[in-house]
């Protein structure tokens, strides 16, 4: 098994190829916005240094928002496109939920809530919790909240850029950010289990936009 997880959802840009055990390579832009310009070059890197192609792929993985509206299109344009041409299935994986896997991986943290700002004094808010196999999971829904809502939605540690937006106080875990490797470890167990989706459904979801169809919501007549 060999994954392909691409993260742009957070106006930076990161990719990752893993197995079923590790991570066979990764590789992260932090500049703002230069996701157009990166992303399909990091990926050709990644195949050239691991002597694979897109045939040798058995799915890939992206993060689906929500987050910067630019990010998360062209980051379901990239993964549609791949897809589409090589047959491949897709595993989309919730921004929030990779944000708290990475506070796991990070910090060791196994409940907290996932906190992005969403601009217009809003924010991106869910809470997530770590099961048996050390996979954060979602204990209750993604939400877009104003400042005063999100702070009575909230359940666990804050965490994420929209932290102190929600807790002027919150300040230790609001520079937390997900990147390519916590897509890859989320979707790996979906893979594991041929849980992913055909090409025509690497949808974004803005939360803000109601016309996008929610991932549970995909697949259905």
């Amino acid at each position: 098994m060999k994954l392909l997880a691409l993260e742009t959802a957070n106006e930076q840009c990161s990719v990752s190829i893993v197995d079923e055990t590790q991570t066979l390579y990764f590789q992260l832009d932090t500049r703002a916005k230069a996701q157009t310009q990166t992303i399909l070059p990091m990926i050709e890197q990644g195949f050239q240094q691991n002597q694979i192609n897109s045939e040798d792929l058995t799915a890939i993985a992206f993060s689906r928002g929500p987050g910067s509206f630019s990010g998360v299109r062209i980051n379901a344009a990239v993964t549609q496109a791949l897809a589409w041409a090589h047959d491949l299935p897709v595993i989309p994986v919730s921004t929030l939920q990779a944000l708290a896997q990475a506070a796991y991986q990070q910090a060791h943290l196994t409940e907290v809530t996932a906190v992005l700002d969403a601009r217009m004094n809003e924010v991106y808010m869910a809470s997530f919790k770590l099961d048996q196999n050390n996979i954060m999971q979602l204990v209750d829904e993604e939400k877009l909240l104003d400042y005063q809502q999100a702070a009575q939605y909230q359940k666990y540690d804050l965490i994420g850029s929209g932290s102190t937006l929600v807790d002027g106080n919150a300040v230790t875990f609001q520079n937390i950010t997900a990147n390519a490797n916590d897509i890859a470890t989320i979707a790996r167990q979906h893979a594991l289990k041929q849980q992913w989706f055909n090409a025509e459904q690497a949808l974004p979801v803005y939360l803000r936009d109601n016309a996008w169809k929610k991932i549970p919501e995909q697949g259905k007549s």
